[in-house]
């Protein structure tokens, strides 16, 4: 469990689960009214640390830079939203319901008028702390407030969005192969013989016995005719092949920003000033 002189700084250091993951960052702490002791913390988490979580003190601990907690993240991000979380009063019914859900022991299992204070008072001094209506810290990150030096000067902060990317599946392409029959003609040359007469005569000087006989030729025809068969070819080699399309898509988130208002007169050039007479 984190004491009293352990929430130093704690504001700002990044918390640990269970399982060693990272979870978020520290965004407030709230203190007993009554005994002034740190009970709950807030943990910023999702994508953008726009939500934040409330996690008991009593099952975290401080190592060093980090905090290490005795839940898992899963746990911690689906824990009940109160609007506490905003730097509100944690009211004592709120409380009640968180402790429930994490499984632990209330702090002082008295208390009914809720959490909240600053370290060093915690409702000591007189003040019911009941009604301030502002979230307890045991040190502040720019974005919770103004801050002011030894000369007077205040510190103006601001929020910026952070925004990053995911990935996730749009859909699935399979590449499938099947067999389909189609009719083709194709034109194919033939040849066949033919039988003609050639009629030579014979020269006066070449002429030979005559011999008044019966006689015949045979002569052998041949011709061509179409054979189909078929045979199997590679023709193409297809494959599915990724490729990263880059688009510009617009985001647009709440931020928060710190503006100054003065009593009196005052210069009025600049525009981050809005004077109020008193």
């Amino acid at each position: 469990m984190i004491s009293h002189t352990q929430i130093d700084n704690l504001i700002g250091m990044t918390v640990y689960d269970a399982n060693g993951d990272r979870v978020g960052e520290v965004q407030n702490l709230y203190l007993d009214d009554e005994s002034g002791r740190p009970e709950w913390m807030t943990v910023k988490t999702g994508w953008f640390g726009m939500h934040e979580s409330f996690v008991p003190l009593s099952a975290a601990t401080r190592v060093e830079d980090r905090v290490q907690v005795d839940f898992d993240k899963s746990r911690i991000k689906d824990a009940p939203r109160v609007d506490a979380a905003g730097g509100q009063h944690l009211s004592a019914e709120e409380e009640r319901e968180l402790y429930r859900y994490y499984g632990v022991n209330s702090g002082t299992g008295t208390s009914t008028t809720g959490r909240t204070g600053i370290p060093g008072q915690g409702g000591r001094d007189g003040v019911d702390m009941s009604r301030r209506g502002t979230a307890a810290a045991a040190a502040s990150i720019p974005t919770q407030g103004s801050t002011t030096d030894d000369t007077g000067d205040l510190t103006l902060s601001e929020e910026r969005l952070r925004v990053g990317t995911e990935s996730y599946e749009t859909g699935r392409v399979r590449l499938r192969k099947y067999v389909v029959t189609e009719q083709q003609q194709v034109t194919v040359p033939v040849t066949h013989e033919e039988v003609r007469v050639e009629r030579e005569p014979i020269a006066d000087g070449a002429r030979g016995d005559v011999d008044f006989t019966e006689a015949e030729r045979e002569v052998t025809l041949h011709a061509e005719r179409p054979v189909v068969d078929t045979e199997a070819v590679p023709v193409e080699r297809v494959r599915l092949v990724k490729e990263n399309v880059t688009e510009q898509e617009t985001v647009s988130g709440q931020v928060r920003k710190e503006r100054l208002e003065t009593d009196g007169a005052l210069d009025t050039s600049d525009d981050d000033i809005d004077p109020r007479s008193s």
